[in-house]
Order: C-alpha cells, then structure tokens, then sequence
C-alpha cells in the first residue's frame, strides 16, 4: 500500500468514527439536535458535523425533525435496527429460558420505542397461573417495570420529557418529584418495580440494558401479586445473575 492509499484509508476510518458517534448522539434524543449542539456533544467543529450530517441525510440514516427542531435518526437506520432487533431475540432467548428455570415465571424481553415498551419475546412460567402478554404488544412506560427501568437509564430531562408526553396523552397528574426519586433507586439497584401499577394483580421486576447499537431493552419477570412477595427474593438474585451476563455480552 502506497503512502497516500494509506492516509485515503485511515481518512475513511476517520469519517466512519465520526459519523458514528453522530448517530449515538442523536440515538439519545427524541426531538432533534441542532447542528452546534450536535457538534458540542461530539467535540467536532460544526462545518465537519454539517459535512457528514449531509451525507447521512442523502442516505435517509438522519432527517430534519419536524417544525424545524434540528435532526433526528432517520427511516433507514430504524430499518438497521428492527434488522438487528432478530439478533436480540435470538442472543436473549437462552437467558431468558434459564430466568424462567430458576423462578419459574414468566419472564420478557421488551425494546424502548418512543412512546413506550414494545415486547419482543417471552418465556411463560411454569405455575399454573402466569401472566401472558402478545409479542409486539405496546406497554406504558411509567407504570410498568421494564419502561421505568429504560427511562431510568436516561439522564432525567429526557425521562421526563418522555413521561409527561404518556401523561397528558392519560389525563394523569403525577407527582414529578416522587417519580424522580423512583427512577433515582432504579439507578442505585439496578432493577425497577410495577407494584400493581399497570394491571391490578400482576406486580413485576426487571432491568434495562443497552444493545449493540445503543437501543434501551428490558428483561423483566411479571408475578401473579398474589405470590409477589414470597417470590421477590428469588426473582432479585436471578435477574441480577442475568443482568451480568448481559452487561458482559454488550460491553
């Protein structure tokens, strides 16, 4: 390889590295970025951010969000993701398997998708009465447990921001500083709570994790109220095992 095929090359990494931490950032927002704050959060000057923005533009991975609030992920890199999302399924299946072995219920796999929880897959449990949710079936965020465990792993401005948009979409007045606070021990524990809040006599726990590209999940274990309490205990330590293999799996 010649002097200057060796710097065309490593130009091009450059530009891929560059274009990458781009749409992580913009992975992060739900509204839009502007082109400084873009350039802020990568530490690039603002005409290269301009110049790669634009490509990713013609090739629909970025759009401009709507009344002008600056840019957005694009069609073609939801396409990426929902191509990926089959891995997740695939890579999840055993460990949610073994979930539901050492506690026998049911347990699910749930993507973050804007206006709340998408279930993707789910292992029943071995009781005779279990809980049973649709895959592709859409879940709240604020008042289950795989939804405030994924808005827990935001920074609060845009947890909030997500949480009072299913709010005023219910017609619910909630407390926002004791919401906070909850989110706050989802973060020092690592797991989150629906404590009879989304389905009257189903209580159930879970974690967020971040996958391959960035995308919020949960695995968590939805338990007849009934035997929540005698259950809890087991159903922490199991998921807290799972939580490690996964951290390890996307690390």
């Amino acid at each position: 390889m010649t002097e200057v095929e060796d710097k065309n090359v490593r130009s091009g990494i450059q530009v891929i590295a560059r274009a990458a931490a781009i749409l992580r950032v913009l992975k992060k927002t739900q509204t839009g970025l502007s082109l400084g704050q873009i350039a802020e959060q990568v530490g690039l000057p603002r005409s290269t951010v301009q110049r790669i923005t634009s490509a990713l533009v013609e090739e629909n991975l970025v759009i401009s969000a709507s009344q002008g609030r600056g840019l957005i992920l694009g069609p073609e890199f939801g396409a990426l993701a929902n191509a990926a999302q089959y891995n997740i399924v695939e890579h999840c299946r055993l460990l949610l398997t073994e979930l539901t072995q050492k506690t026998g219920e049911t347990t699910d796999l749930a993507v973050m998708r804007g206006i709340g929880m998408v279930f993707l897959d789910q292992v029943p449990g071995t009781h005779r009465l279990t809980t049973v949710s649709q895959v592709g079936e859409v879940f709240p965020l604020t008042t289950t447990a795989n939804g405030k465990a994924c808005l827990a792993a935001l920074p609060n401005d845009e947890a909030l921001k997500l949480a009072q948009n299913e709010w005023d979409r219910n017609g619910v007045t909630v407390e926002v500083s004791r919401f906070l606070s909850e989110l706050d021990r989802v973060r020092e524990t690592g797991l989150a709570y629906d404590l009879d809040e989304h389905s009257g006599g189903v209580s159930a726990i879970g974690f967020a994790f971040r996958d391959w590209v960035g995308d919020l999940h949960a695995i968590s274990v939805p338990v007849p109220s009934s035997r929540f309490e005698k259950q809890r205990n087991l159903i922490e330590r199991a998921l807290r095992e799972t939580a490690d293999h996964i951290q390890a799996t996307f690390e």
